[in-house]
């Protein structure tokens, strides 16, 4: 399955996904959101996001979790993902890549860095 040039918000935070969703918007990305991991993971296999925003610490399902069942799925191979987070850590940085994340933010990120990964994928 090829990917969508769709850009995937996952957060909790509703107002966190809401407005990393609008800055994206703002720049012409199409961007879906979703508030929690298995809303996430369920948007992600039906749009095919060519990237995926997504937050680590959420409930029932985190992000950590999230990326590896996307990195399982062989339709989603080729996804960008980016943890947009507050927990900046060491340990939680390297958790992150061996979870399957491209990229390690911090909350709250910079809007022109987030730009700039949805326009060149890094």
């Amino acid at each position: 399955m090829k990917l969508s040039k769709t850009i995937l918000v996952v957060d909790d935070n509703a107002d966190a996904a809401d407005m990393t969703a609008q800055v994206l918007q703002c720049y012409g990305f199409t961007v879906q959101v979703a508030y929690g991991g298995p809303e996430g993971l369920a948007a992600a296999r039906i749009q095919h996001p060519a990237l995926i925003f997504l937050d680590i610490g959420m409930p029932v399902m985190d992000g950590y979790e999230v990326a590896k069942a996307v990195r399982a799925d062989k339709t989603l191979g080729e996804v960008k993902l980016v943890a947009l987070t507050a927990w900046g850590d060491e340990a939680s940085r390297v958790k992150a890549k061996a979870a399957g994340f491209d990229i390690h933010l911090l909350k709250p990120a910079n809007p022109m860095r987030l730009v700039e990964i949805a326009d060149t994928g890094l």
